[in-house]
């Protein structure tokens, strides 16, 4: 245990100590003094006595005490009596661990401290690089520890080098701009002192920013001196054979592998898919060079005002104020090119006004900012007439109807079809009145008139001259008669082939027996067909013996809903029993059995009497059918979509879509690779089947809903009619060379039809040889266009 001792013995203790090192620090002083060469070094070291001492950091008594009190951030050094007998170099070691002569060692001052030279004299070394010693020896001590004392640091001989009075900021600028050499000088932080550098300096730094060799006198690509004496060498330099160890794998890698594959499965070793997401945000008015990354084909940089001048200063000089002269000079200019901005003097910046446009510019560079869509722009003045397409004129597409030269009058009823004869010299229309007529073209003179009792939904004449057949669609009926127009040898062909025996009880094993029946028409002459729901569309195959009919309604027939309803009912008043559960079964395979076959759609072969399902079944309520008049393929079209069928493959080749509200009708092109649809929203689409499934044109043409679309067999030319009581005209030429699209170009409005119940024009067919056009109105009558 320390016993503390009384201030007294403490103080004895203390000065005893300091005169010792004193002593010691005068004789190596002198001594490095003596063996110094420079004598510029001596100034460096002061020889500190008693009396300094006495005078600096105290005063001591006439007893020979030294009068020290201890600080307040100083802790006293308490010892015991057995401590009085340690050796006077570890006392000294104690005051000298610290520059300041405290006896503690751990960093605090002791009044005296600043005067004592307690460390040694560092010999100077003889290497070029130290030639020049720096002032502070604290070392790597940071500088922050002496921002609040007067002091940086100490020097050689231990003294505190006192920081000087830096100027401030103002000062030192104006010396700096009266001093040439100011951008030579440096301050040095550690030493607070000024360096200025010499031209070897600054030369020696600008090599170093260029990325050059220090030395100027440095040749980084000498020539290369071959050292070795290769003559008369019949070995290399190391005979020795290859070791073992480049010819065997290392085991050391091996088991590093395996320590990380073993991590990767143990997953201690992580891979971060997913990449930093960078943020889109940046700068828009920043440094260009900052930008190169972004810059690119629609990088726009930033606008870059021109910087303030003098003539935009409150008080500029004489010369940029303008005389009244040149302000009337400048008035007179136009606006585009007056300057933006008189110069004006005022003699104090608060008198200066406040911008007058100064909110509404603002607002606008916000409105910018917010609004500016960021993309480059190319705007260049068009006259709108040359973006129009270059179309042909009218003239150089004649010829096509224009003129009604024809009228045939003598339905009572709205006239729903009309249809010509292979070789152009008769027509047939139908009418709600129930009645079906033949006109003769060039006169029109009504050769021959059929009272169906029905309204007829379209008549359509056989394609072929040899058959002067014609198919009446009127209810739940089709009727194929004889005009009596060919000749007698045609006359006796056709009725062996319209010879019907009178049609039997039907089979239960005939599949079409239970919707369809062949008959003989014995009060018109023909063949009837009975259906079981209303025919409203009839079309005729190319060679003449095959005959589609349509009926839009998809359903099962009254006896077989009957059935179902009664078996329905029965199940569930007797309760699901075995028995009836598994004849409700097979009758429900057998309704899906016959739904599998679309019943909306008929096919007739007229040579064998009979008919056929189609093997598809429709998706959707179907609205018109139509053959391909080239090859074995046959369009349906629905309320929504138009459905192309191969009947040798029997499979669904195409679905065009022509995206509208309801499909009405559909035309195919001569060619069979362009199809028309028409709408009852008055939209007529052109499909090119070697495009796409969407349409090529969309023609907005007619106000409203859009009847019948046809295409003229010999000439470039389709036509459309509508409820508007017009009919649209169009020139549409498909060229055999497939890069080049079809030139579709409006020609002629055919007017003439009136309004009756809110229906115009309900069918329109063009002649097979002449560019004439036939259509049926509403008004029941028939009118013939010409060109």
């Amino acid at each position: 245990m320390k016993i503390p001792k009384n201030k007294k013995q403490q103080k004895k203790e203390e000065a005893g100590k300091i005169n010792e090192m004193l002593g010691r620090i005068g004789q190596q002083l002198a001594q490095v003094a003596d063996n110094s060469e420079d004598s510029s070094s001596d100034s460096d070291f002061e020889v500190v006595d008693n009396e300094s001492l006495s005078e600096d950091e105290g005063s001591i008594s006439e007893s020979g005490m030294e009068q020290i009190e201890p600080s307040d951030n100083e802790d006293v050094v308490v010892s015991s009596d057995n401590d009085e007998d340690d050796d006077d170099d570890d006392d000294d070691d104690d005051i000298g661990s610290d520059g300041d002569g405290d006896g503690d060692g751990d960093g605090s001052e002791v009044d005296g401290g600043e005067s004592d030279d307690s460390r040694e004299v560092v010999e100077e070394s003889d290497s070029s690089e130290d030639e020049v010693a720096p002032r502070n020896t604290v070392g790597s001590v940071p500088l922050e520890w002496y921002k609040d004392e007067e002091h940086i640091g100490y020097n050689l001989a231990g003294r505190k080098i006192k920081k000087k009075e830096r100027q401030n900021k103002l000062d030192s600028f104006l010396a700096s701009a009266d001093d040439s050499k100011s951008w030579r000088k440096i301050y040095d932080e550690y030493n607070d002192e000024e360096v200025e550098l010499t031209k070897e300096d600054t030369k020696l730094i600008r090599r170093l920013l260029e990325g050059k060799a220090p030395h100027a006198d440095f040749d980084p690509y000498e020539p290369y001196v071959d050292f070795f004496a290769w003559d008369d060498s019949k070995h290399p330099l190391s005979n020795a054979p290859e070791p073992k160890r480049r010819f065997i794998p290392s085991k050391w890698e091996s088991k590093k592998v395996l320590e990380l594959v073993r991590a990767f499965r143990k997953g201690r070793i992580k891979f971060d898919d997913k990449p930093k997401e960078e943020s889109n945000l940046y700068d828009v008015w920043a440094d260009d060079s900052s930008l190169t990354e972004r810059q690119g084909l629609t990088h726009i940089p930033a606008p870059k005002f021109k910087l303030p001048g003098h003539e935009e200063s409150f008080n500029p000089s004489g010369e940029y104020i303008l005389s009244q002269e040149e302000i009337n000079a400048h008035q007179l200019l136009p606006e585009e090119d007056r300057p933006k901005l008189i110069p004006k003097q005022f003699m104090f910046y608060r008198s200066v006004p406040a911008y007058e446009k100064a909110v509404s510019e603002s607002f606008g560079r916000c409105l910018d900012l917010y609004l500016c869509p960021r993309a480059r722009k190319k705007r260049i003045n068009i006259d709108p007439e040359t973006l129009k397409p270059k179309l042909p004129s009218r003239k150089e597409l004649r010829p096509y109807p224009k003129t009604c030269y024809l009228e045939y009058k003598g339905h009572k009823g709205p006239v729903t079809s009309v249809t010509t004869e292979s070789t152009g010299q008769w027509i047939a229309s139908g009418s709600n009145d129930g009645s079906v007529r033949v006109w003769e073209v060039e006169t029109g003179r009504c050769l021959r008139v059929w009272d169906i009792g029905e309204p007829v939904q379209q008549v359509v004449w056989n394609p072929l001259p040899e058959l002067p057949l014609l198919a009446i669609a009127a209810g739940q009926d089709v009727f194929i008669l004889n005009t009596g127009l060919g000749s007698e040898e045609e006359q006796k062909k056709i009725e062996k082939l319209l010879c019907v025996e009178t049609p039997t009880a039907p089979d239960d094993s005939d599949k079409n027996a239970s919707f369809i029946s062949w008959g003989p028409d014995d009060k018109h002459g023909g063949v009837r067909l009975k259906h079981f729901k209303t025919v409203t569309s009839i079309e005729w195959h190319r060679k003449g013996d095959y005959l589609s009919t349509l009926m839009p309604y998809d359903i099962l027939s009254p006896n077989l809903n009957f059935i179902y309803l009664l078996i329905h009912t029965h199940l569930i008043r007797i309760g699901h029993c075995c028995e009836a559960f598994y004849y409700y079964l097979c009758f429900c395979s057998f309704l899906n059995s016959l739904k599998r076959e679309s019943r909306s759609v008929l096919i007739h072969q007229l040579s064998k009497k009979l008919t056929q399902r189609i093997p598809y079944k429709l998706r959707g309520l179907p609205v018109s059918s139509a053959f391909h008049p080239i090859r074995s393929i046959f369009f349906i079209s629905t309320k929504k979509d138009v459905r192309v069928y191969d009947l040798l493959k029997q499979k669904l080749i195409k679905k065009l879509e022509p995206g509208v509200r309801e499909v009405s009708s559909i035309a195919i092109h001569p060619s069979g690779d362009n199809v028309i649809v028409g709408s009852k929203d008055g939209k007529l689409c052109w499909f090119d089947m070697d495009l796409s499934s969407q349409p090529y044109k969309v023609l907005k043409s007619h106000e409203k809903d859009i009847n019948k679309v046809s295409f003229h067999r010999s000439y470039p030319l389709f036509c459309s009619c509508s409820d508007d009581c017009t009919a649209y005209v169009l020139h549409g030429k498909v060229y055999s060379d497939l890069n080049q699209n079809p030139l579709i170009v409006p020609l002629e409005i055919l007017r003439g039809h009136a309004s009756a119940e809110g229906r115009g024009v309900l069918d329109c067919k063009f002649h097979p040889r002449q560019p004439w056009l036939f259509t049926a109105g509403a008004d029941s009558v028939i009118r013939l266009y010409c060109h």
